[in-house]
């Protein structure tokens, strides 16, 4: 897989050429396990912008998601009632499927405590 001033020279060498030609050019390309192939236009893209030097980031060490866009900690209750908790959030507290917890009402809050864990606030 070519990357910066490589894949910037191979674009423009391959010119007009349709973009799953492009992809495979620059060698981004993955067999599956059935033996066909794989283009990787995900990982052309990102390169693609880092050799023309575009930053996407390491989004999970600035807390922010993949888009780039900064974390708001607003939550908005959905149609369904529902209040959802995005994954950016449950990440930067490096939590997993099937953790539990306590849920807490108080006056206009509402807090999660980890199952098991001591509230520091009773």
């Amino acid at each position: 897989m070519l990357k910066g001033s490589d894949l910037l020279a191979k674009v423009k060498e391959l010119g007009d050429v349709s973009k799953s030609e492009l992809v495979r050019g620059c060698g981004y390309v993955s067999t599956k396990k059935d033996g066909t192939e794989r283009l990787n236009f995900t990982a052309f893209y990102e390169a693609l912008l880092e050799a023309k030097g575009v930053s996407l980031g390491d989004g999970a060490a600035t807390g922010n998601g993949k888009g780039g866009r900064k974390l708001s900690y607003v939550a908005t209750v959905q149609g369904n009632g529902n209040l959802l908790v995005g994954k950016a959030y449950t990440a930067l507290l490096d939590l997993k499927p099937g953790d539990e917890f306590e849920i807490k009402l108080g006056r206009k809050q509402i807090r999660l405590i980890p199952a098991g864990s001591i509230d520091e606030e009773e």
